[in-house]
């Protein structure tokens, strides 16, 4: 009998440690279940919003886990929300300020541009004007104005840039070039509406102009020619002339003059001019006051029908006074047909 209230008194108490044991297994998973219990975030990233419940609380963490990679640039904010827990991504953007004239790069995180510039202490005084509204949201690689904007009206000179004309001529030989008149620039007066941003000009608003001297044309002769000796009228620019022949001549004056001609046979006359010379053609007879004897010219008639060329003052006469030059000619007949003619003599260089 003692023997099986022993063996009673065993098993009861053996009954009383095993539920014992359940209830604090029990306690202990119900604590587990308290302390392990999923939490729901809300993930806010730009227009991407994502749902993500996990056992992690650690926010980073909680990114991390749900696939949001976060540069050095990069942040976030975490807050309650209806019954979940928010996180907002705020994505670093790259922002350019250029602050009347100083170029300032900046990182902004989806704030408007009134309150990146309040952050950063830049002000906006009332008589500047902003490139972007102040209450628009920054976006990446944005570049953001702050300048001032003065509009004044100036008058000044301005240049008549000279057009460049070439001239074929098959009295020089292809490839050979020759400038027959130098270009010149014009001028000219203008009155114009500038507009200054931060002090330096950014448009000019031409309103009136008026021509002082008028440009002058740049000629330039190309030469087309073989090189064989042509017979036909000069080329004459500006200090420059090509002749018949295609020799290049420069010359510092052009006069217009009377001209008539003799011959060796004329009364007074022989073979052998003032200066000692053979008369030759080229040979012109001046008034040695007006055209010292050994200038060289090249000589035109007027109207440009006749071409005496080049020659050289050598000879005199005594009717041949102030701007009358008398042209040899080794006929009678050739001094009849030439007459008398105005002439326009260009003094060679």
């Amino acid at each position: 009998m003692h023997f099986l209230n022993a063996i009673f008194k065993r098993d009861s108490l053996f009954v009383r440690i095993t539920a014992l044991s359940l209830t604090v297994v029990c306690a202990v998973m119900a604590m587990s279940q308290t302390v392990f219990a999923k939490t729901t975030y809300v993930i806010t990233d730009g227009d991407q919003v994502t749902v993500h419940s996990t056992y992690a609380s650690d926010p980073a963490d909680v990114l991390n886990e749900a696939g949001f990679q976060l540069d050095d640039s990069d942040t976030f904010v975490t807050e309650p929300g209806s019954g979940d827990t928010e996180i907002t991504v705020h994505r670093g953007m790259d922002i350019v300020i250029n602050y009347f004239g100083e170029t300032i790069p900046v990182v902004s995180y989806g704030e408007t541009v009134g309150e990146l510039l309040d952050r950063l202490g830049l002000s906006v005084s009332s008589d500047a004007e902003i490139s972007a509204p102040l209450n628009a949201l920054v976006a990446e690689g944005m570049i953001i104005r702050v300048f001032t904007t003065v509009v004044s009206t100036d008058t000044y000179t301005a240049e008549i840039p000279y057009e460049t004309v070439y001239q074929q001529t098959d009295l020089l030989k292809a490839g050979t070039e020759v400038i027959l008149t130098q270009g010149v620039n014009g001028q000219k007066v203008c009155t114009a509406d500038v507009t200054y941003i931060n002090g330096q000009e950014a448009s000019r608003n031409v309103l009136t102009e008026e021509v002082i001297t008028e440009p002058v044309t740049h000629v330039v002769a190309v030469g087309t020619g073989d090189g064989t000796v042509k017979n036909g009228k000069p080329i004459i620019g500006d200090g420059v002339i090509i002749a018949p022949n295609g020799d290049v001549l420069t010359y510092d004056s052009v006069e217009k003059f009377t001209a008539t001609a003799y011959t060796h046979t004329d009364p007074g006359c022989t073979t052998i001019t003032a200066t000692g010379t053979k008369v030759h053609i080229g040979t012109v007879a001046v008034d040695p006051k007006v055209i010292p004897y050994g200038t060289r010219m090249f000589i035109v008639t007027k109207d440009g029908h006749y071409i005496y060329g080049v020659s050289t003052a050598e000879d005199c006469g005594s009717s041949i006074k102030n701007k009358k030059v008398d042209l040899y000619f080794p006929t009678y007949d050739q001094c009849i047909q030439f007459g008398v003619r105005d002439v326009y003599i260009y003094f060679l260089g």
